[in-house]
C-alpha cells in the first residue's frame, strides 16, 4: 500500500505542480467513497450476467430472444443451436439465473422470451461493434 500511496503522490504532484500530505488523503478518500459506492453484491450480479453471456450457445440464444421479439418455444430453440436437450435446457437455466430470459409453462410446453435486461445488453453491444 505504502508503493501505491507513493505512486499516487508522484501523480497528483504532476498533476497538481505541487502536493502535500492533505492531497493524497484527500485523494484516497475520494477514491474509497468511489470504490464502496459501487457495492460487491452490484458487481457479483453484473459479473453473473456477463459470465451467462460468455458462452456462444447463451449469447445465440439471447441474441435469438432479442431478434424474435417474442416467446419461443423450447422445441423452437433446437433447431437454432446444436446442442443436446439437457444442454439447452443447462443453458435457458443459466440464462433465466442471470435475468436474460424468463419462461412460462404453457401446458406441456416450455415458453422462453427476453427480459428488459437482455434487450439493452444486446442493443449496447451491436453498437459497440467497430468496423475493421
Amino acid at each position: 500500500m505504502a508503493q501505491a500511496t507513493e505512486r499516487l503522490r508522484r501523480y497528483l504532484d504532476d498533476e497538481l505542480g505541487e502536493c502535500g500530505n492533505e492531497d493524497v488523503e484527500r485523494r484516497l478518500d475520494e477514491l474509497g467513497t468511489l470504490e464502496a459506492g459501487l457495492g460487491t453484491a452490484q458487481a457479483e450480479a453484473e459479473l453473473d450476467v456477463l459470465s451467462a453471456l460468455a458462452n456462444e450457445t447463451r449469447y445465440t440464444l439471447v441474441r435469438f430472444f432479442v431478434a424474435a421479439g417474442e416467446q419461443l418455444c423450447v422445441c423452437e430453440l433446437n433447431a437454432v443451436v446444436d446442442v443436446s436437450e439437457s444442454g439447452l435446457s443447462h443453458a435457458l437455466s443459466k440464462l433465466v439465473d442471470a435475468g436474460l430470459v424468463e419462461g412460462d409453462k404453457d401446458g406441456r410446453w416450455k415458453r422462453y422470451r427476453a427480459t428488459n435486461r437482455a434487450v439493452a445488453l444486446v442493443t449496447v453491444l451491436e453498437g459497440s461493434v467497430i468496423d475493421r
